[in-house]
């Protein structure tokens, strides 16, 4: 069973405090990991534009694209991390500082970007 000390859940915490921090125009990164992450944004927007088609990045609460950017960058940037394990610590962020149906939501879209990069990868020759 994982630790809230756990130093990898620390970090996730740090991360998703900094993006959340940085969407409201707070330059200065918090975190180590912001930057990378703040440079991947596009990317990100882009894939959960994709696979939450009926909520605008803007209508997302903001605690929630927090933790679904940094969750996506961690698939997109450590591909050697099992994908189930961003999933839950996604979800556990979400828990832990999203509101009732935060989990729900960042479950869903995080399962249906691995389900259809998934395809994507098996359709390739």
């Amino acid at each position: 069973m994982k630790s809230k000390y756990d130093p990898r859940h620390i970090r996730r915490i740090k991360n998703m405090q900094a993006i959340f921090a940085w969407q409201f125009g707070n330059p200065k990164p918090i975190s180590p990991d912001s930057p990378q992450i703040i440079t991947k944004i596009k990317k990100i927007d882009q894939l959960i534009s994709q696979y939450a088609p009926k909520w605008p990045l803007e209508k997302i609460n903001k605690v929630d694209l927090a933790i679904l950017r940094i969750a996506i960058w961690e698939i997109i940037s450590f591909p050697d991390v099992p994908q189930k394990v961003i999933i839950d610590e996604a979800v556990e962020l979400a828990k832990e500082f999203g509101s009732d149906s935060s989990a729900s939501f960042i479950n869903g879209v995080l399962g249906t970007t691995i389900n259809q990069n998934s395809k994507k990868e098996n359709d390739q020759p």
